[in-house]
């Protein structure tokens, strides 16, 4: 049996390889991929080029080991049926539905401890938003919000609007959502945003404070910011609206992009603190009593709440690869998110 992968030969360039199947070791099963999820974010960073030399593709994912240097293989968000089991796997696994932390490919082996078996109640097309899903609640474990602070989120790709959506459970007192277009920023608000701005349309200092302020933003400013657009210069905006020892969470990956930020003016004032967020490990402080089963425990329920299946815009079979990025790297707007399909 022949199977299809995505190869990434060079910066911009993709290549569908067709190659024989792999059989299952010992402890291993072989997926059947259903669909794959594409990031919008890492991995079009990643196609076009833009990721900092020597670095791993993946520490934490056993399927993403190796870095990256031309050709290699990658994604992470397989979701598919156990077609064979290899020894000492129970056939009770068989015709199982999982998820996999897997590049993009119509069948794949894996040992049966790295796959997620999929709860009934949870739809295909939801279970592809596993790993952003986790992001968002990691973003929230981190920024820690309260009840009644104001909270801005930069950034309404999916992990943007799946952070809105969370925080949009929450008795905040004020939810703020930027984004350059319109599609995303009217999804915020019925996701309980209360204001959703263009931040391209306030370029000068104080400008954007001041549209927050007078859309229900406190004097005060936010107390807690998201930055998950994926672009540095959104840095400097959310150290604009912060107000005294308020927190920003950097969730987005810059990848070779610099970084020029504005530290000299409210910056040290004001004792702005930025933190990093990775969703590959839990806080520290969260650690004694969090662990990965139980954030996916909240992971699968949220799913089902918020139905993220739902934002799907385009379906493309793997062998349209290099159309789907050239349009996700080109005419972003266009796209809310792109799956592959294996059917």
């Amino acid at each position: 049996m022949k199977r299809q992968v995505l190869v990434h030969r060079d910066v911009r360039k993709l290549e569908v390889v067709e190659e024989l199947c792999p059989q299952p070791d010992e402890g291993e099963v072989l997926v059947q991929t259903r669909y794959s999820g594409i990031s919008a974010g890492t991995e079009v960073m990643i196609y076009k080029g833009l990721f900092p030399d020597n670095l791993l593709l993946d520490e934490s994912l056993p399927a993403l080991s190796g870095e990256f240097k031309y050709p290699f293989r990658y994604g992470y968000c397989c979701v598919g049926q156990i077609v064979e089991c290899g020894k000492n796997i129970s056939p009770e696994w068989q015709g199982k539905r999982v998820f996999a932390f897997h590049p993009h490919a119509s069948h794949f082996t894996v040992p049966l401890n790295d796959l997620i078996p999929l709860p009934d109640t949870l739809r295909d097309e939801d279970a592809v938003f596993i790993p952003n899903m986790e992001t968002a609640v990691n973003f929230l474990q981190d920024g820690r919000p309260l009840l009644g602070e104001s909270v801005i989120v930069f950034g309404l790709g999916i992990v943007g609007l799946l952070t809105s959506a969370l925080l949009g459970q929450f008795p905040l007192g004020f939810l703020g959502c930027l984004d350059l277009f319109p599609q995303r920023r009217q999804i915020a608000l019925s996701l309980g945003a209360d204001m959703a701005l263009n931040p391209a349309e306030f370029p000068h200092a104080g400008t954007l404070r001041e549209a927050l302020r007078l859309a229900g933003l406190p004097q005060a400013g936010a107390d807690l910011v998201y930055e998950l657009s994926g672009n540095p210069q959104a840095l400097n905006q959310a150290i604009e609206v912060c107000g005294f020892n308020s927190r920003v969470v950097i969730g987005s990956w810059y990848g070779r992009k610099s970084v020029g930020l504005d530290l000299g003016s409210a910056f040290h004032r004001n004792r702005i603190n930025l933190s990093s967020s990775q969703v590959s490990t839990i806080a520290p402080a969260l650690s004694g009593r969090w662990d990965k089963n139980r954030r996916f425990e909240v992971v699968f329920e949220q799913l089902e709440k918020v139905k993220p299946g739902n934002w799907i815009s385009h379906v493309f079979p793997l062998n349209e690869a290099e159309q789907v990025f050239q349009l996700l790297a080109d005419s972003p707007e266009e796209v809310l998110q792109a799956i592959f399909t294996y059917r």
